[in-house]
């Protein structure tokens, strides 16, 4: 098990985000996690990479323990999650925000923007990481002027230019068009094979994505895991189908088993 949860508890104040949360996920595996608004997710998200510390609970990484350890000291680990750079660096170009992403796995941040025009090997996978999420010719392009669906990408690009073993994405199609999402997926996914990272955690909201890509779904609700099943008996589950998935995403859901 390359990613482990157990019985995580997170409080803001009174009130319990995640309740008991124990969740596994394997090397090879694509694994979703849903729930509707105020169930847990992001408060998940940011306990498994380390931004937030949990009230009660631990986190492993390789059977290691990684409890509230911090999304760099995760990063030297093998562990990533998107950076959302484009909003940190909105006035670099896409080149320039990759190589902000590959200076940080090479451990060259103190020396960050002074090495940003003369390290030819941090410009060289830059570039392999670029061409990776068909951003290759948009390279001297301020990221602020970037597509909404090319800004998703970059954000993601510099997550796998870190080359982890295990990357995390909170909502990576979230505001792009449903073209521009399966694009950002596909590319997602060959990126990943082509890297060697091992499994990838998205949390999203689109079914169509959820189903479509996901070999487990994680469902949260009120802070507990309702269900940790493959898509097939996600749809199958009825408490699931009736709970968690509104109208729209309850006939999505019967079509993909149709």
């Amino acid at each position: 098990m390359i990613l482990e949860a157990r019985d995580v508890q997170k409080f803001y104040g009174e009130f319990c985000a995640l309740d008991g949360v124990s969740l596994g996920v394997n090397a090879g595996e694509f694994v979703s996690i849903i729930g509707p608004n105020g169930a847990g997710k992001t408060t998940l998200l940011n306990v498994l990479t380390g931004l937030l510390r949990p009230n009660a609970g631990r986190v492993y990484f390789k059977e290691r323990d990684i409890t509230g350890i911090g999304p760099v000291g995760l990063a030297r680990l093998g562990m990533a999650r998107s950076f959302q750079l484009v909003s940190i660096f909105p006035e670099l170009t896409v080149l320039e925000v990759l190589k902000v992403a590959v200076l940080s796995r090479l451990r060259k941040g103190t020396r960050l923007f002074a090495s940003l025009e003369r390290d030819r090997e941090v410009g060289r996978q830059a570039v392999e990481v670029a061409e990776l999420f068909s951003l290759a010719d948009k390279l001297d392009t301020l990221a602020k002027y970037l597509p909404q669906g090319d800004k998703k990408l970059l954000d993601v690009a510099s997550a796998f230019a870190l080359h982890p073993e295990i990357i995390l994405l909170d909502e990576p199609t979230s505001g792009v068009s449903t073209r521009e999402k399966n694009k950002i997926m596909e590319i997602l996914v060959s990126a990943s094979e082509r890297i060697g990272i091992k499994s990838i955690i998205q949390v999203e909201h689109d079914m169509d994505i959820v189903f479509g890509y996901s070999d487990r779904i994680i469902v949260l609700h009120e802070g507990r895991v309702l269900a940790d099943s493959p898509p097939e008996e996600i749809r199958a589950n009825e408490e699931v189908v009736d709970t968690v998935l509104g109208r729209k995403d309850r006939a999505r859901a019967r079509r993909g088993s149709a």
